[in-house]
C-alpha cells in the first residue's frame, strides 16, 4: 500500500493536461462540499481493460477484480472503474433490445492507484493498493479552456411525438399493464470538426457541477456526466445505500420562492407516488442480495436542491449477504430502478417498444469497485456521450397515470437545458 500527499492541484488541471489520454477517468464530486461529496478521484494508464457485450461476460469479471486488500484511510486506492450500459441491464432482465447497441454493454478498466482530491481540506494524495508509482507527473495549473462549437441538437422524439408516447404509456397503465415507466428521448448533434472531450467536460463541470459527475474517456467513446443521482454505495462491511430520485421542480427566483416550490413538490401527489413506487422497487432489488430483515428506508421523499432543479430523494439501505460481492449487487439491481419503472421487467419491455433508439450509457451506471471491495456508483443522467462525429444527450421523465404530457415534456427540457446551452453560444 502506498499513500503520498502531494502539492494541491485541481481536478480541472488533471483533465486539462491528461484528459485526452485513452482510459483517463475522473470521478468528480461537484457543487456544495459535504461528507457525501468530499472526494474526487482521477485515474489513468490502466493495468488492464475489458469490454464485452454478452450476458455471460459477468462471470469473467471476478477474475478482472484486483486482489482484495484491507480498508485504508482513503476511500479509493485503485481498483476497477466501469460502465454498464442500459442495455447491459436489459440483458440481465432477460430482455434483448430491438435497438442496435451504440456502445459496448460493459466497459471496464483496472487501475493500480488513484489521485484522491479531498475537497473539504483541499488536499491531494496519490494512493495505490499495490504500491504502484504515479503514472504521470503532477500537472501545472489549468490551461485556458477552449470555446465550444455551435451545435444543433435534434431529439428522436419531439414534443408532439413525446406527448403521444406519454399518452400511450398512460393508456397501458390504465389497462393494468404497469404502474409507471420512465420515458426518454435522445438529442443528437453531428460534428463536422473534431471536439476534444476534455474541453467539453471542463465546460460541463463549470456550468453544471454535480455530486456524481464523471469523465470516462475510452478509445471508442467518451462519457461526460453531470449526474445528481447516486445509484449504489456499499462500504467495506457490506452496508448498502441507494438514493433514488423521482420528482423534479425548477429553482425559484429567490429563497422565498425556493421554499414555496420545495413545499409544492413535497405535496405533489403525482411526484410523491412516482418516488414511492421507485423506492419500493429499489427495496426489492437490494433485497435480492441482502440479509433478511436488513432492508430499510431511512428517508422517503425529501426535497433536495441541486444546481438547476429541486428533486424528491429517498434512501434505501441493506446489508449484503456474507457470500456476495459488489459485482453480485450490481448484477441484481441493473438497470437502475429510478430510470426504468414498475413493475421493472414489464416497464423495460414497454420502454423498448416505444423509444426509438438504444439508450447506451444514458440510464446505465458508472461505478468504481476498490481493492478493498467497496462500491460507489451513479445513475448516468444529465450526460453527454461523444462518439465518432456526434454528441448525444439523453433526457426523460417518469410517467404515471397522473402525468400531464405537456408538463412531462417541459420537465424533460428543464433537465436538458443546461447541457444543450453549452453549445448554443
Amino acid at each position: 500500500m502506498r499513500v503520498e500527499e502531494l502539492p494541491w492541484r485541481s481536478p480541472d488541471a488533471f483533465i486539462a493536461h491528461y484528459g485526452s489520454k485513452p482510459w483517463s477517468v475522473l470521478l468528480d464530486s461537484g457543487g456544495p462540499v459535504s461528507e457525501r461529496t468530499r472526494w474526487s478521484f482521477f485515474c489513468c494508464s490502466p493495468s488492464a481493460t475489458f469490454t464485452g457485450n454478452e450476458t455471460g461476460d459477468w462471470t469473467h469479471l471476478s477474475a478482472f477484480m484486483p486482489s482484495r486488500t484491507a480498508p485504508n484511510s482513503l476511500p479509493f486506492t485503485g481498483g476497477v472503474v466501469g460502465l454498464a450500459s442500459y442495455e447491459a441491464g436489459l440483458a440481465l432482465e432477460g430482455i434483448i433490445s430491438r435497438h442496435a447497441p451504440v456502445i459496448p454493454a460493459l466497459t471496464l478498466a483496472r487501475y493500480d492507484g488513484a489521485y484522491a482530491f479531498d475537497r473539504l481540506q483541499k488536499r491531494l494524495f496519490w494512493s495505490s493498493y499495490c504500491d504502484a508509482s504515479q503514472p504521470v507527473p503532477l500537472p501545472e495549473c489549468s490551461a485556458p479552456s477552449s470555446r465550444l462549437p455551435h451545435l444543433l441538437f435534434t431529439p428522436d422524439l419531439d414534443r408532439r411525438d413525446f406527448c403521444d408516447a406519454v399518452k400511450e404509456i398512460i393508456a397501458r397503465i390504465n389497462n393494468g399493464e404497469l404502474f409507471q415507466a420512465n420515458l426518454t428521448t435522445q438529442f443528437r448533434a453531428t460534428c463536422t470538426a473534431p471536439i476534444q472531450a476534455n474541453a467539453v467536460y471542463r465546460k460541463l463541470r463549470h456550468v453544471s457541477p454535480a455530486p456524481f459527475g464523471a469523465y470516462f474517456n475510452t478509445p471508442g467513446f467518451a462519457l461526460l456526466s453531470a449526474s445528481v443521482e447516486r445509484f449504489l454505495n456499499m462500504n467495506t462491511s457490506g452496508l448498502i445505500e441507494t438514493r433514488p430520485i423521482k420528482g423534479t421542480a425548477p429553482l425559484g427566483i429567490d429563497e422565498e420562492d425556493n421554499i414555496r416550490i420545495a413545499r409544492a413538490l413535497r405535496q405533489d401527489e403525482k411526484e410523491y407516488a412516482e418516488n414511492l413506487m421507485i423506492t419500493d422497487l429499489m427495496r426489492n432489488d437490494i433485497g435480492r442480495v441482502s440479509l433478511i430483515g436488513s432492508v430499510h428506508v431511512p428517508a422517503l421523499c425529501t426535497v433536495e436542491r441541486f444546481t438547476h432543479v429541486h428533486h424528491l430523494v429517498s434512501a434505501v439501505t441493506g446489508q449484503l449477504m456474507n457470500d456476495m460481492t459488489a459485482l453480485d449487487l450490481l448484477h441484481a439491481t441493473l438497470p437502475p430502478g429510478s430510470v426504468t419503472g414498475a413493475p421493472k421487467h414489464q416497464a423495460l419491455k414497454v420502454i423498448d417498444k416505444i423509444e426509438r433508439a438504444a439508450r447506451g450509457a444514458y440510464c446505465g451506471s458508472l461505478f468504481r469497485i476498490g481493492a478493498d471491495g467497496a462500491l460507489d456508483s451513479s445513475v448516468i443522467i444529465r450526460s453527454l456521450v461523444l462518439g465518432s462525429g456526434s454528441v448525444t444527450l439523453g433526457a426523460g421523465c417518469g410517467i404515471t397515470t397522473l402525468s400531464d404530457p405537456e408538463r412531462e415534456y417541459d420537465e424533460l427540457c428543464l433537465k436538458a437545458a443546461p447541457l444543450l446551452g453549452m453549445f448554443e453560444t
